[in-house]
């Protein structure tokens, strides 16, 4: 969904009245199967399954159950798909529903669709339109599985999922030039003055610029570095990588405060996890890639921090 209104699936860049969101998607699941809803099952991820204040608010909502996972080292969700193919199966086993709407286009949950139409259970996908209304990153694989592919209407999401834009601080007041200080006469001679121990001393602690750092990768000593077999080499993607890049930072940069931008700075070179997850994910979705490979990770990384600063 943010992606939809933002260019990117950072959520940072959107803020989401959950409850429409929710009433939305009960109706939409009730007109298309005319029956009534038995339960919303919302899956998330949370540090260490703790659901957090907002997580909180949405279980409470009416026919909501919260389900959650937990963030991997890298900010990648964890336990979240092995949840739902559990539900999904547990349910049409015990034959809790006669349909199922998935909304998500995860290629894992394949197999577990086709696990619980076993049971005799109707699996619809209920993807999520993207900015010409076209279904959103819903798998190949779990496209085929599935019984039918439905729309969520594209002025439900808008309504319910709002871009974040934090106003620009005014920019502070030139100050009036100052007049440079006069230059001290030369000696008698034109000869500059012999400098003072002090003046020497403070050139001694004068430290020199460092040169701007590269990012490097090197192999094994005495060997020259080298892509191995199965690992594409990210300079062919270098065009997706920057347009990925530059959603992302866009977003983030128009709904982050003066802190969160100086946060983001100070915490490099790590990429907070948020913003990873967005970085990786879109970039699956742009390359239709499942698993980025090392490089292109490293690759994608690299791009960010050069656009940020």
């Amino acid at each position: 969904m943010a992606t939809r209104v933002a260019g990117t699936s950072l959520r940072s860049s959107i803020h989401v009245e959950y409850r429409a969101l929710i009433e939305s998607l009960i109706a939409a699941a009730e007109e298309r199967s005319g029956l009534p809803l038995l339960r919303v099952h919302w899956y998330d991820s949370a540090r260490d399954a703790v659901p957090d204040p907002q997580q909180v608010r949405i279980g409470e909502l009416r026919k909501v159950k919260l389900r959650l996972g937990r963030f991997g080292r890298e900010g990648q969700q964890k336990g979240v798909d092995l949840r739902i193919g559990l539900d999904l199966v547990a349910h049409a086993r015990n034959s809790a529903a006669d349909v199922f709407f998935l909304v998500s286009g995860d290629d894992d949950l394949t197999e577990a669709v086709e696990e619980a139409q076993g049971h005799g259970v109707e699996v619809i996908v209920l993807a999520v339109p993207d900015g010409d209304d076209k279904p959103h990153g819903v798998s190949r694989h779990l496209l085929r599985a599935a019984d039918d592919l439905d729309l969520l209407a594209g002025p439900v999401v808008d309504a319910a999922v709002i871009r974040v834009e934090v106003p620009p601080k005014p920019e502070p007041a030139t100050p009036a030039p100052m007049t440079p200080p006069k230059p001290a006469p030369a000696t008698e001679g034109n000869v500059s003055p012999r400098p003072t121990p002090s003046d020497l001393a403070a050139a001694a602690r004068r430290i020199p610029t460092p040169p701007a750092a590269a990012l490097a990768y090197q192999g094994s000593t005495g060997v020259p570095s080298r892509v191995m077999p199965g690992y594409d080499d990210p300079a062919d993607y270098d065009n997706q990588i920057d347009a990925v890049v530059t959603k992302v930072v866009s977003a983030f940069r128009q709904s982050a405060t003066a802190e969160e931008m100086a946060e983001l700075l100070s915490s490099k070179p790590s990429v907070p996890r948020d913003l990873d997850r967005a970085l990786l994910v879109d970039l699956s979705d742009a390359l239709d890639m499942y698993d980025l490979t090392d490089p292109i990770r490293h690759r994608l990384r690299e791009r960010f921090w050069l656009q940020c600063v």
